[in-house]
């Protein structure tokens, strides 16, 4: 069942905040507030309506930042990982890579060395196309690839 459209137009404020400051916490409680829900009702409704939990949004709003600045900035990766809202360079690299399947430092070698046919290709479609997949957990990802298996819903990483 989707939520109504007065409780969407709700979420979707807290979703607008999350992308506007992604690199800033947001905790289910901020976010509930932001929503005027309570913070059990705002997190059943904001999967409900986007199909993952709103701590997995924000993770994967993050990741698609640092794709872009270690894309398109000289950025040190420590600084992109700062700029992006994590507080541990360690966890930024491990859940980068859990995510992308290439820790930060070899995906900007590879996409520095692709041809860059994106000038064409409006800015919207590239980040969809890009966006990480967080259908399950990254710790369901990473227990599935240390068991040889894909978990459910995700895509193969090569």
């Amino acid at each position: 069942m989707t939520p109504g459209p007065e409780l969407l137009r709700r979420l979707l404020r807290a979703k607008d905040r999350m992308d506007g400051a992604s690199h800033e916490d947001w905790p289910v409680r901020r976010l509930a507030q932001v929503s005027a829900v309570s913070p059990s009702h705002f997190a059943r409704a904001f999967k409900q309506a986007f199909g993952v939990p709103p701590h997995r949004y924000l993770l994967s709003r993050r990741i698609e930042r640092a794709v872009a600045l270690l894309r398109d900035t000289d950025l040190s990766i420590t600084d992109i990982a700062f700029q992006t809202g994590w507080r541990s360079l360690g966890t930024f690299g491990r859940v980068f890579h859990d995510i992308t399947g290439e820790n930060p430092g070899n995906l900007r070698a590879r996409m520095r060395l692709e041809p860059h046919a994106r000038e064409r290709v409006p800015e919207c479609l590239v980040r969809a196309a890009q966006r990480p997949d967080l259908k399950s957990a990254v710790s369901e990802k990473r227990r599935a690839r240390t068991a040889g298996t894909v978990a459910p819903h995700t895509k193969e990483v090569p």
